[in-house]
């Protein structure tokens, strides 16, 4: 069954009770997880980066380190939110956040080439969900190479990062590139696409994990919100995943039960064309196909019926049965 890791995204400002509202609002959904962003600046961003204007329509703050200090919650908050989501059944988790004892660690794309980061998270020994939005296939590689004989408990997203992301730049191909490669994780899929049809696409493909951003309000302040999933179509997301989870069934091919029905009415047999007398050798010219009754030799047999002896009269347009057929 595939992981639904929902990311409350901290880019807009709202009341703090509206992120309980949210939280409240994935498990009523069927969502597994809900997952907020924790951001220590001063290990992300360097003191210009954080200095630099910021002129965005979505700022918060005349410098981006305004902006981003802003959006942030103290650590009282997300514990907060962290027993709000024990109290209604959901898990938590905050990325940057594992002294919170979150029941796993989302390694965001920004930071999947943050090898020593990496390594550091992966010695901690809690499960890690790596996104690979903005990384090449052979950093994908490496960073397989260097987390797994560490901690083989993690899987791989496939992620464009873009928000929203346009169609052309989604690339679910990518997620058949990552099972081929690492066959032994669990490889999914983080979507920052309009829509719910992709998502559910992925998981037809294989997805195991899937992780969408959720909103309120499409309309708020914050371009995160464009490209997150109000809670109708994240509940309409999850009911179409439940579902073709059940549609991916088994990869045998067989008569089903269900389809008995369909074949007593419509299923062809092997007919006698014309009347063949006991100890007739059968040929082709002596056979058609038919939806018959009763139900005789399966038509892909046909071929095989050249040349046997039949043991008894068979009248023209009747079923030909194997009882009919000397051994």
């Amino acid at each position: 069954m595939c992981l639904l890791v929902l990311l409350i995204h901290y880019q807009y400002e709202i009341p703090f009770s509206y992120f309980s509202l949210l939280s409240s609002c994935l498990k009523d959904c069927g969502a597994d997880c809900a997952k907020f962003q924790k951001s220590v600046l001063e290990c992300k961003f360097n003191k210009k980066a954080l200095e630099r204007p910021y002129n965005s329509p979505h700022a918060w703050g005349k410098t981006y380190g305004d902006h981003k200090r802003h959006l942030e919650f103290n650590h009282d908050q997300y514990k907060e939110l962290q027993k709000y989501a024990e109290e209604i059944g959901i898990y938590f988790t905050a990325s940057g956040m594992d002294e919170l004892g979150v029941p796993f660690i989302k390694v965001a794309s920004l930071d999947t080439n943050n090898f020593p980061y990496l390594k550091t998270t992966a010695e901690k020994g809690r499960p890690m969900v790596i996104s690979s939005g903005m990384q090449s296939m052979e950093t994908m590689h490496r960073v397989y190479n260097l987390v797994k004989p560490i901690n083989p408990n993690f899987c791989i997203l496939q992620c464009s990062s873009a928000y929203p992301l346009s169609v052309e730049d989604v690339h679910l191909r990518v997620i058949r590139e990552y099972q081929s490669a690492f066959p032994d994780i669990p490889i999914g899929y983080s979507g920052h696409e309009t829509g719910i049809a992709i998502t559910v696409a992925a998981v037809a493909m294989g997805a195991k994990v899937v992780e969408r951003h959720v909103t309120l309000d499409k309309t708020w302040k914050g371009n995160d919100h464009q490209a997150s999933l109000e809670p109708n179509e994240l509940a309409e997301l999850v009911r179409s995943i439940r579902l073709v989870e059940k549609a991916m069934g088994s990869p045998i091919k067989r008569l089903l039960p269900c389809e008995m029905i369909c074949r007593s009415k419509l299923g062809k047999s092997v007919v006698a064309k014309t009347k063949i007398p006991a100890g007739t050798a059968l040929t082709l010219s002596m056979l058609c196909v038919k939806a018959a009754e009763p139900y005789g030799l399966p038509p892909e047999d046909i071929f095989e019926l050249e040349g046997k002896t039949v043991k008894r009269d068979i009248e023209e347009d009747e079923s030909i049965t194997e009882e009919e057929i000397e051994k």
